[in-house]
């Protein structure tokens, strides 16, 4: 990671550890499972709240952008759901693994969507140095984001508005688990 990553070069990283996260919960157990699913949890989270805040009012720019960037967003919806669904039973429950499968594939082809058709928006609508200074607005915006899902806030200006409080409270919700030793 360094200043002079681009936006869409970010995301794929992003993409890629996202993919190994799921990887690894699939896998490990006990303690391990629950920290790997932890970190999963708290990486979609901020991911998708940057994409929403910064990357898709990009996407939009330009002749079928809206068509484009609102199928993602319901797939981060849909997401959203399932991952506080999961959040919310922990990774010992029953049917824990089934909705795991799930999300698994519908944020990888999520991914693959935003990759193959809101990627290429961003790399044919702005210059080297827009997509540098993008980059820079998604670390700032992961700064500060919810750490946990919160299905229904997907708009720039949703975000903007609860994201904050709400970042508050998972943060500090955060903070409680640690120290109590809870995954």
């Amino acid at each position: 990671m360094s200043d002079e990553e681009d936006v869409i070069a970010l995301l794929v990283r992003q993409h890629a550890e996202i993919r190994d996260l799921f990887a690894e919960v699939e896998t490990a157990h006990g303690d391990a499972r629950k920290d790997a699913f932890r970190r999963l949890v708290r990486l979609l989270a901020v991911h998708e709240t940057a994409e929403e805040e910064v990357v898709h009012p990009a996407a939009r720019r330009g002749e079928g952008g809206d068509a484009v960037v609102d199928a993602r967003v319901a797939e981060e919806r849909r997401a959203k759901e399932l991952l506080s669904t999961l959040d919310d039973i922990g990774p010992d429950a029953e049917g824990f693994d089934t909705l795991l499968f799930e999300l698994r594939d519908d944020v990888l082809a999520h991914a693959r969507h935003e990759e193959q058709e809101e990627f290429p928006r961003l790399r044919e609508e702005y210059d080297g140095d827009r997509l540098r200074a993008l980059a820079k607005a998604v670390r700032a915006a992961e700064t500060i984001a919810p750490t946990r899902p919160h299905p229904g806030v997907e708009s720039p200006a949703a975000n903007m508005l609860l994201g904050p409080p709400v970042a508050i409270m998972d943060r500090a919700r955060d903070l409680i688990r640690s120290a109590l030793g809870r995954k």
